[in-house]
């Protein structure tokens, strides 16, 4: 009841001053367990209370049940102890009990240290608040900023009229002010500028929604070509590597039969076998080489790989055609030589 007419009175406030002063009434609010959330230091430093809550919790955990087994122990051995004793263990575990109501009391109650380390804890950051809503309310001239969170029952509110955010920004623009320099100083007020001139305009926050989403877009097509590129560009490297394998391991008689060419046809005339072996398929022609289109390369820089892979293989091709050759002419003059031996 008592926030409800609390909550009247400032309405009526709010209504006789618009009609006083005959112009339009600004109000604002903030929610101060949002900001709080999204502060980094108070963040930490509630994690690590959170922690000693814990641990508080764990050794009342650990008092209740060690009430509760000398509980148990009295309940079993009542029946074989004298009245004295009796009383003796009660007396005990009604002491354990106070002293454990006390500790929890210390601990937990509503002026204990946890609800004293909270406030403690917030305050400085509540400080910091106060100060950023007055900056904001002068400098857009609002005329009453409540706060969400507090005893002030707000039936409705409207989002476009929530300042928390901007009051987050300042927060940590202070923290970093030190940090940056004079150009990001710069970039980082027009920054926070449009996004509280988005804050107070709706439509504005649609279009800059929309933006966002088309350099979003924008951005995750380029990186997916990139992608491409470089998974085209790593398909040729390893086939050339596949390549430059093949051609050493034919250079030490290592390669098996399916990996090598078509084998040169043995010694008969020059002309036809030269011919024969230059039509040999060749790596190139099984496409054994990547199209430009595949590996990323220029067709100029495709035309010279090709060019000096033929070119190789010729050469291979027309020394073993040479060794050939001479083999067969030295097997015919030694033949020659046995058949004028003999006729000797």
């Amino acid at each position: 009841m008592r926030k409800q007419f609390l909550f009247i009175f400032l309405a009526l406030i709010v209504a006789n001053t618009s009609q006083a002063q005959g112009k339009t009434t600004r109000i604002g609010y903030i929610d101060m367990e949002y900001i709080l959330e999204n502060v980094s230091d108070y963040k930490e430093a509630k994690s690590q209370l959170e922690q000693k809550a814990q641990k508080w919790k764990q050794e009342v955990e650990a008092k209740k049940l060690n009430i509760n087994n000398l509980k148990e122990g009295l309940k079993t051995e009542k029946a074989l102890l004298t009245k004295e004793l009796i009383e003796e263990r009660e007396t005990e575990i009604k002491f354990l009990e106070q002293e454990m109501m006390d500790y929890q009391q210390k601990q937990f109650g509503s002026d204990g240290n946890l609800m004293r380390q909270k406030a403690a804890l917030a305050k400085p950051i509540q400080d910091q608040v106060f100060t950023a809503v007055q900056d904001i309310a002068e400098a857009k001239n609002y005329d009453f900023v409540f706060d969400k969170s507090s005893d002030l029952t707000m039936l409705f509110s409207n989002k476009r009229f929530d300042i928390s955010d901007q009051v987050l920004r300042i927060l940590n623009r202070t923290e970093k002010r030190e940090q940056l320099t004079k150009k990001q100083l710069k970039e980082q007020e027009v920054k926070e500028n449009l996004e509280n001139a988005i804050d107070e305009n709706p439509a504005m926050a649609d279009r800059q929604k929309a933006l966002d989403e088309k350099r979003a877009a924008r951005e995750k097509l380029i990186q997916d070509r990139k992608l491409e590129q470089e998974a085209k560009r790593k398909e040729y490297e390893d086939r050339r590597k596949a390549l430059q394998e093949e051609r050493d391991a034919k250079k030490n008689g290592t390669v098996s039969g399916t990996a090598t060419t078509t084998a040169v046809p043995a010694a008969t005339s020059g002309a036809a076998n030269t011919n024969s072996t230059a039509k040999t398929a060749t790596p190139a022609a099984n496409g054994e080489i990547p199209s430009a289109e595949q590996s990323g390369m220029t067709k100029a820089e495709e035309r010279q790989l090709l060019y000096e892979q033929r070119k190789k293989e010729l050469e291979e091709r027309r020394k073993k055609i040479l060794e050939e050759r001479e083999a067969a002419k030295k097997a015919k003059e030694a033949e020659s030589q046995k058949t004028n031996t003999t006729n000797n």
